[in-house]
């Protein structure tokens, strides 16, 4: 069941459309001026959809459009309108409708694109529990007391407007840990714009941080904004920053300090407010030390430092990220309903992930590609997660396996409240965690 809102100030339309709406299980809000609207909208009222006529006292359905979508801008808004001209159209869709309709209509044509918008509404809480599932919730949810403790000070810094430097392997996940910082922030509802300083070469890469004005290189047809614009008012990411050559560090630095620039080509100094957050793989300190990064620019940016652990020293979280992230591949994948079975849990659990949170993702996603059943197997899994076993001196053969499996079931119990909240951990239900107890003379 979805909740509409009918916006019209005839009273006839606003109780026809509603009766309808309610008629086919929807649940159904209604208001006979864009203000009124909008209370209910800022009162934290649940709104799937907005209907409104387009000609409305004081507010009209434009403006009210307009107002709905810097407070909630993923809810589709449908136009109606008695007046339906092409100007009037293109207006509407470009402020960002999801239709325009011309009175008058039928029940069955409205129904049509409410129940159109719904699907793609629908598509897009999908989308976004996929992604959370893959990337920002296992970062959140960790179990690590190091990796709890690193995301109560990110917290609690994203209140300021300091720099910040984010320090870790790749793949462990800075850039999701950047994006969060910025959600935690006052500054949420403007641009968070991320900035790879690894992809581009060095002309390009000014380009892209600063802009150009036209002809200020072959191929500069036309003036361009930079990343750094794009963002004023809200966060810029700029990843792998210890790539920035000696020529970009000391432009950037400026901007640091100033937080003014010009574009490439350009006279006049642009000025924006826009908070920083860095990456690198690097020691950013090493890296001053041997001259290779400027000591100015990294204590501008080292004003709060967080290191993210790789994987292998958070290994509590191995096996919640893979049970979570086999739950989100296997629905884009359309494979639900996999499980691990222990020896790929013992397995996935052993290795180091040199890779972090990147190669594990990408080992999940093979192996819920390759399973032809419903149970993901070693076989499964990537052939380099066993030569490291064998590197490491673990003996070969199911006496191997049947250790790691003991010695993953004594871990997961020994953090886990319950017998469930162990068996759920493990992707095997409670009785079969029993039995495996029973038959290792696990206390």
């Amino acid at each position: 069941m979805a909740s509409l809102l009918v916006v019209d100030d005839e009273r006839n339309i606003r109780v026809r459309l509603a009766g309808f709406f309610e008629s086919c299980g929807h649940s159904v809000k209604t208001a006979d001026n864009g203000e009124q609207a909008l209370d209910l909208l800022s009162r934290g009222a649940r709104i799937d959809v907005v209907l409104t006529d387009y000609k409305l006292a004081q507010l009209n359905g434009l403006e009210l459009l307009e107002r709905i979508k810097r407070h909630s801008p993923e809810t589709p808004v449908i136009l109606m309108t008695a007046y339906g001209t092409i100007e009037n159209a293109v207006a509407a869709m470009k402020a960002g409708a999801y239709d325009y309709l011309a009175k008058p209509f039928s029940l069955e044509q409205i129904q049509h694109v409410v129940e159109r918008a719904l699907e793609i509404q629908s598509l897009r809480a999908e989308n976004r529990v996929l992604r959370d599932t893959l990337e920002e919730r296992p970062l959140l949810d960790s179990q690590s007391t190091a990796m709890r403790r690193l995301l109560d000070t990110a917290r609690q810094a994203a209140r300021s407007e300091a720099t910040m430097l984010l320090s870790g392997e790749s793949g462990t996940g800075k850039n999701v840990l950047a994006r969060q910082i910025h959600q935690w922030s006052a500054r949420n509802e403007k641009p968070f714009v991320i900035v790879n300083c690894t992809t581009l070469s060095e002309h390009l890469l000014e380009s892209e941080l600063f802009g150009h004005v036209r002809g200020a290189f072959t191929g500069a047809i036309k003036d361009k904004p930079g990343r750094l614009e794009a963002a004023d008012g809200g966060t810029v990411f700029l990843d792998e920053i210890g790539d920035l050559s000696p020529a970009l560090q000391t432009k950037f630095l400026r901007f640091v300090q100033e937080q003014s620039f010009e574009r490439v080509g350009g006279m006049q100094t642009i000025r924006v407010n826009t908070r920083i957050i860095a990456a690198s793989n690097r020691d950013l300190a090493a890296e001053v030390a041997a001259h290779h990064f400027r000591d100015d620019l990294f204590y501008r940016l080292n004003v709060i430092t967080l290191r993210v652990p790789p994987l292998r020293e958070r290994r509590e979280d191995i096996l919640p990220l893979a049970q979570r992230m086999l739950q989100a591949e296997g629905f884009r994948n359309h494979r639900p309903g996999l499980q691990l079975s222990p020896e790929a849990a013992a397995t996935l659990s052993g290795y180091r992930w040199p890779g972090n949170v990147r190669e594990l993702r990408n080992a999940i996603e093979r192996a819920v590609v390759l399973a032809s059943g419903d149970t993901i197997l070693p076989e499964h899994l990537p052939d380099n997660l066993f030569r490291e076993l064998g590197e490491i001196g673990a003996p070969s053969g199911p006496r191997n396996i049947e250790e790691m499996e003991r010695d993953l079931i004594v871990r997961v119990l020994a953090e886990s409240p319950t017998l469930e909240d162990a068996a759920q951990s493990l992707g095997i239900n409670a009785s079969t965690l029993w039995r495996k107890r029973k038959r290792y003379k696990i206390d």
